[in-house]
């Protein structure tokens, strides 16, 4: 799953005006593989390319277990909602950064082949829909389009920055679903990926500050009419 991650980003945001910036959840929607594809740089993770795995793509995510298992993705989410906290002073903000973080795993497990793990052990998960792209395909497409119409509903700002936002979204996940899949592994792999999302949180971050959540905004217009 790709875009269809950061449909409890947009969630959280619509939630309450006291979530994180989208900026900020944009990068907890996305925390594990951000960390993974930097571990597998590193070596500390591993993948590599097998044509014909899964229909979908050729990843074989065969080592991941600091990142890819329920223990990791809870721990990952618990250091990112500490430090939320610790900057906004905001609980509800901590606590909504954590939740969109251990969202990855529970979203990756309906879509991955078994290669996710519980606490890294040998133990292999995951219900396989990528083998299944007329499932796939709609799921992810349905989750980021609730996960816009939430944050649009509650949210006022002009339309134009967020639209720019899905396009953007659709096209990277239309190269990642139609473009020639690669046959070998080589260091562009997670270096085109980190590079996808980061430009996807700065167009996040910039959307934040073009729409305020539906209460915040009716406050502020409240306190100005006083």
């Amino acid at each position: 799953m790709y875009i269809g991650h950061f449909a409890p980003a947009l969630a959280a945001s619509a939630a309450t005006p006291d979530a994180p910036r989208l900026g900020t959840l944009f990068v907890a929607a996305q925390l594990v593989d951000l960390a993974f594809f930097a571990f597998v740089i590193m070596g500390v993770e591993n993948m590599r390319v097998v044509p014909g795995i899964i229909a979908m793509n050729p990843m074989d995510l065969y080592h991941m277990p600091y990142t890819h298992s329920l223990l990791g993705a809870t721990l990952w989410g618990l250091g990112f909602g500490l430090a939320v906290l610790a900057v906004t002073r905001n609980l509800t903000a901590g606590i909504w950064a954590a939740v969109v973080v251990a969202s990855h795993w529970l979203l990756d497990l309906l879509v991955h082949r078994p290669d996710l793990t519980l606490d890294g052990g040998p133990q292999k998960l995951g219900l396989g829909l990528w083998d299944y792209p007329l499932l796939a395909i709609p799921l992810e497409l349905a989750l980021i389009g609730l996960g816009f119409w939430l944050f649009l509903r509650n949210s006022r700002g002009p339309v134009g920055p967020p639209l720019i936002l899905v396009a953007v979204m659709l096209l990277f996940q239309a190269v990642n679903w139609f473009a020639p899949q690669p046959e070998e592994m080589s260091i562009a792999l997670p270096l085109v990926a980190l590079l996808s999302y980061a430009i996807l949180v700065a167009l996040a971050r910039w959307v934040g500050t073009t729409r305020r959540h539906r209460r915040a905004a009716g406050l502020a217009m409240a306190r100005y009419r006083r």
